[in-house]
């Protein structure tokens, strides 16, 4: 099945079609996000995105802000850069601390490491290529708790990638923070989803 790469004004549904269906949507998401969350080390979540995930996040925005009609446009142009387009994997990941303080101070320790993840897989390393948007690490090298990467692949990469049983290492080479973690054979192949046919 071909995989849709952008979202569309017509993929919106109204916000009483959607307060009618949201409890349902939320729990198609849940275990949509379930097979796409991979957690590397003991404060960092990647979530990899696609159509799904960005129709419910720009339905969710634009039920909880209310912006109308005027809203769509700008939630088009925020989340459509994160749907992949068929030759890469698109994540969200979080720095998730509880601790005010805490979050604070690694946050500053943190700067620069949307330019660290990678993946690793047939004895080569992807390097992620952060989402161009705005800067995710202030003049200060303190990083944003939210940060947009893309991993970008060629032809054969993706061949690879797509073989059942091949290991994926994801991972960050921050020099305050290396981690990393071999994908669940379930998330290979869900991500393997998100590519155009080969």
């Amino acid at each position: 099945m071909e995989h849709k790469r952008v979202l569309l004004a017509s993929d919106i549904m109204s916000m009483a079609e959607y307060a009618a269906v949201r409890a349902e949507k939320r729990r198609q998401m849940v275990e949509i996000k379930r097979r796409r969350r991979v957690a590397v080390g003991p404060f960092v979540t990647f979530f990899f995105e696609n159509y799904d995930t960005m129709w419910y996040q720009v339905h969710e925005m634009l039920f909880v802000e209310k912006g109308g009609e005027e809203q769509i446009p700008d939630e088009l142009a925020a989340y459509n850069p994160l749907i992949p387009k068929g030759n890469e994997l698109v994540a969200t990941f979080m720095i998730e601390i509880d601790d005010p303080e805490r979050r604070k101070r690694q946050l500053m320790q943190l700067g620069g490491i949307e330019n660290t993840a990678f993946l690793k897989f047939g004895g080569e390393t992807i390097m992620a290529d952060p989402e161009q948007d705005l800067d995710r690490t202030t003049a200060e090298g303190k990083a944003s708790s939210v940060q947009f990467v893309h991993f970008r692949m060629s032809g054969p990469q993706i061949q690879n990638f797509c073989t059942p049983g091949t290991e994926i290492v994801l991972g960050l080479q921050h020099p305050n923070y290396r981690h990393m973690t071999v994908l669940p054979e379930d998330v290979r192949a869900e991500l393997a989803k998100d590519f155009a046919p080969f």
